[in-house]
Formats: structure tokens, sequence, C-alpha cells
């Protein structure tokens, strides 16, 4: 086995590990669902749809998956390569064409962002044809990353602390999943490559440069470059969270307290610290 192959075979392993585990934590899939999968042509979501139907083959559940691909009036798109690539992998394959690319184009002023309209436009979309395909879940391909940046794009622009939720009550009686939530942004790249996806370009927010998501992006590859270990972390963080230690109202009102309580682990940490600087007062 060569070393690019047997590199390729790894990552898929890593992939099917981080998702099998998103998944399970979050209960995405039972048995009896019909899976849309949104697919835009990008390395995330050709990614998603590849490893499901792997997973499909050997899981204990019997699930069934619907691909789905929006051609959003973009000139140029290429649809007939995406239609050829379906074909050829035998996928349930569905593309609907709705023109959101003058939408978006004529309603968002020069020097905004594209992205909060034309998502809104797309979910919106995606949701009714779920319904017509009678579909009970809808397959993202965010991945970790995206999750990230979401959290500190909230943090920084918006005030709120918040990320992207694998699992989600969507309208209509739609669960949205994430089953990708785990899985490193770097090991899709290196997956989508090795397995050679023909890869559609976005007309409207790949050619935005200043995007804050993209600013956020590089931030946080570029800490994690410096500090091995940070992304890793972060996710952690999304899965240890201390209620009584934020300083939401509301959320301490739901949660039935009046004032956070100190734990045992505190309690020491604080006792170490306050040798540790008697020590270095002496």
């Amino acid at each position: 086995m060569s070393a690019s192959v047997n590199d390729a075979v790894h990552v898929e392993k890593r992939l099917n590990r981080a998702m099998g585990r998103a998944i399970a934590d979050f209960d995405m899939i039972a048995d009896g669902d019909t899976i849309m999968v949104a697919v835009s042509g990008g390395k995330d979501s050709y990614t998603l749809l590849h490893l499901l139907r792997l997973l499909q083959k050997r899981a204990p559940v019997d699930f069934t998956l619907k691909v789905v691909n929006i051609d959003q009036g973009h000139p140029g798109y290429p649809a007939e390569t995406l239609r050829s690539f379906m074909r050829s992998e035998g996928y349930d394959f569905r593309m609907v064409a709705e023109d959101t690319f003058s939408i978006v184009t004529e309603k968002v002023p020069n020097g905004k962002t594209f992205c909060s309209l034309c998502s809104r436009l797309r979910r919106g979309i995606l949701y009714r044809v779920a319904t017509e395909l009678g579909c009970n879940k809808i397959a993202l391909g965010h991945h970790r990353d995206d999750i990230l940046q979401t959290l500190l794009l909230n943090l920084f622009f918006a005030g709120q602390l918040g990320a992207m939720p694998p699992k989600l009550a969507a309208e209509y009686g739609h669960i949205v999943i994430r089953p990708l939530a785990y899985c490193d942004e770097n090991d899709i790249q290196r997956y989508a490559e090795a397995q050679a996806f023909p890869i559609l370009p976005c007309n409207l927010c790949g050619s935005q440069d200043n995007l804050q998501r993209k600013i956020v992006g590089r931030l946080i590859s570029d800490l994690d470059a410096t500090h091995p270990g940070v992304k890793a972390s972060m996710l952690a963080a999304l899965q240890n969270v201390r209620p009584t230690q934020l300083l939401d109202r509301n959320l301490w009102t739901s949660l039935g307290i009046s004032f956070a309580q100190e734990s045992e682990a505190d309690r020491k940490l604080v006792g170490a610290a306050r040798l540790l600087r008697l020590s270095q007062e002496a």
C-alpha cells in the first residue's frame, strides 16, 4: 500500500470514528429514518454523503438516504458535473432549481455579506423539499471548525454565547443533524482530495474574502498551529459548560439557583493558588 493510499485510509478511519461518536452522542440516526443529505458540491457535503453511505452498509439500524442539491441560479453553475457524479455513484438524487442568486444580489447592499440571506433562503427550500420527499431528517455537512467559528462569531460580534447544535428540531417537524460535528476540517480536505470529489465553486460567498467567518477561521487555525490542541480544547469546552460560571440571569432562573456554589475542585484550586502566592511572598 502506497504512502498516499495508507494516509487516505487512516483519514477515513478518523472521520468515521469522529462521525460515529457524534451520531451516538446525540442519537442522530434511528431505525426507519429517511435522511435528506443536502449536498452543495463542496468538500464537506461530499464527505458527509460518502461516509453516511459507508455507515449505511454496516449500521445496526436501517435508514434511507436521499440527496438534494439546490441550483441557486449562479451564472455558469456546473450543474451537469454534479448530476453526472450522482448518476455514476448511483445515489437517489434530486436537483432543485431556485433562483435565489438574483434575490440575494438584489437585496444585499454593496459591501455587505450574502451569507445570512442566502442561508435563510436555502434553508427554507430544504425544509420544503424534505417534506415533499418524505424525509424526517436533514443532514448538513457542518464540521468542528464551522462550529468553533460560529462560537467565536457569536462571542465577538453578536454578544451571545452559542454555536451550532449537532441536532436541532427545525420547522415542519424536521430534525436537522450535523454528523460531522466532531470532524476536523483538515481531515475532510485531505479525504475529499483523496476521493477526487468534483468540487463545485460557490459563486457568492466564495467571492467574498473579507467575511468575518473567514477571518475568525484564520484566527483559530493560527492559534492551533502555534498551540496544537486549541481546536480540541475549544470543542471540549462546548461539551463541558459551567452554567453557574456565566452571567446569564435567565439561565440562573431556569436552573433555579440564586448564587453560584463553589465546588470542591474550585476550593482546592483557590487554596493551591493562595499557598503559591504566600510562598512567593516569603
